[in-house]
């Protein structure tokens, strides 16, 4: 472990004094080491955006404004209500239905709806907390899509004297100063105007999000001076908002600390171990793993040393196999199966043999003689088998049935 903290450089303004800024770096404070949860900013920031709605709701009466009633059964037509009267397009239309024109919608909105959402205090806290450290991981706040290419170091921090800029003029020249200012050139070149019915709506453009200035000093002039240039935001440290350190619940804005407003984290979140002072025993929340990865710690022989050694005799219990199906456990089951499956393979073999030569001698071709032959018997038979059946004498036949004339 290293016996001290992480420092960060605070960088000096070509405007600043020789003799000011003669702490150029400080310890990185004990919020920016925190655990990084996206789930919780997500949800947190999910329920913060809705407390900003107005209630909306339809008119009571519409769709309802008519005196129509069902024609009900026997018309060959639907039981919808209808408009009654004659003479116009609109006599015997449907209405009421939200399946009708000019009737109502369905489920109606109302403005007793539940639009504001409760957040716990603690998850809030710890929703910025993790988002305030998310700002000091350059990876994450590449990902997000922020132009830091030329920013000397993440987390950022440019000395007290920034605090004082009056004019916007003098606020961009800051920002070059210090590299930011290709990102504040990308939220302002990506402007455009926003697709769909919002543009009707008192937000018809969008645009990217830029830097986010945060600063110590209650009432600094530098309020006025950068929050003219497109995208870049500005905010109080001791009023931290999630909804501008992580726009849309994604982590990873960039963001640009005064000295000030540094130094003043710890005692605005407090640590791991004392309690925060602006906020009423709030102590930083811990993660459950100093050191997250976990093979390394199950590896090192701390662990090893202690860990119950491999069991390399392990005692299996067999597989039953299927004696139909493996001949190797028929055989010790029963033994004559051997004899018996080679009795029945030779018994199929030789089945097999005498059909195929009864049915070659069957196809085989005879010759003329032997054709002639056969021919000559059948004829033969065939005589002899109408004679017998030819009885020219009737008595001689009563005579074998028994009748007399």
């Amino acid at each position: 472990m290293a016996a001290a903290r992480p420092l960060v450089s605070v960088h000096n303004l070509d405007s600043d004094m020789a003799t000011d800024g003669a702490t150029n770096t400080l310890p990185l404070p004990d919020v920016m080491k925190s655990s990084i949860r996206p789930d919780i900013i997500t949800f947190v920031h999910t329920n913060m955006s809705k407390n900003s709605r107005q209630p909306y709701a339809v008119s009571k009466k519409a769709g309802h404004q008519t005196s129509a009633e069902s024609w009900g059964t026997g018309r060959a037509v639907s039981r919808i209500p209808r408009v009654p009267g004659g003479g116009t397009h609109r006599a015997g239309q449907g209405a009421f239905g939200n399946m009708c024109r000019g009737g109502r919608m369905f489920a109606p909105t109302k403005i007793w709806r539940r639009w504001h959402r409760r957040i716990n205090v603690n998850q809030k806290r710890y929703a910025v907390a993790s988002a305030i450290a998310a700002s000091a991981v350059p990876s994450l706040v590449m990902a997000r899509g922020h132009r830091i290419e030329s920013v000397p170091e993440i987390p950022l921090v440019v000395s007290d004297s920034t605090e004082g800029i009056e004019k916007t003029s003098s606020a961009i020249k800051a920002l070059k100063q210090i590299g930011a200012y290709p990102d504040a050139e990308k939220a302002k070149d990506s402007q455009a105007i926003r697709p769909g019915k919002g543009k009707m709506r008192n937000r018809r453009y969008i645009s990217r999000k830029g830097p986010l200035i945060v600063y110590g000093t209650e009432g600094s002039k530098l309020v006025k001076a950068f929050r003219n240039i497109p995208g870049v935001e500005i905010a109080n440290v001791e009023r931290l908002n999630l909804l501008k350190l992580a726009p849309g619940g994604h982590v990873g804005r960039f963001v640009i600390w005064t000295k000030s407003a540094f130094e003043k984290l710890d005692s605005v979140y407090g640590s791991f171990e004392k309690p925060s002072e602006k906020k009423k025993g709030y102590v930083l929340p811990r993660a459950k793993m100093v050191n997250a990865d976990l093979t390394r710690i199950i590896n090192s022989d701390e662990v090893q040393s202690v860990v119950r050694p491999i069991k390399k005799e392990v005692k299996r219990a067999p597989m039953k196999k299927n004696p139909l199906k493996n001949l190797n456990t028929m055989l010790k089951l029963n033994p004559y199966a051997k004899t018996a499956k080679r009795m029945a393979l030779l018994a199929e073999a030789q089945r097999l043999k005498s059909k195929k030569e009864k049915l070659d001698k069957k196809r085989k071709q005879i010759s003329k003689e032997e054709a002639t032959k056969s021919k000559s018997a059948g004829k033969a038979w065939y005589l002899t088998m109408i004679s017998d059946s030819d009885y020219t004498e009737f008595e001689n036949f009563s005579k074998w049935l028994g009748v007399s004339q």
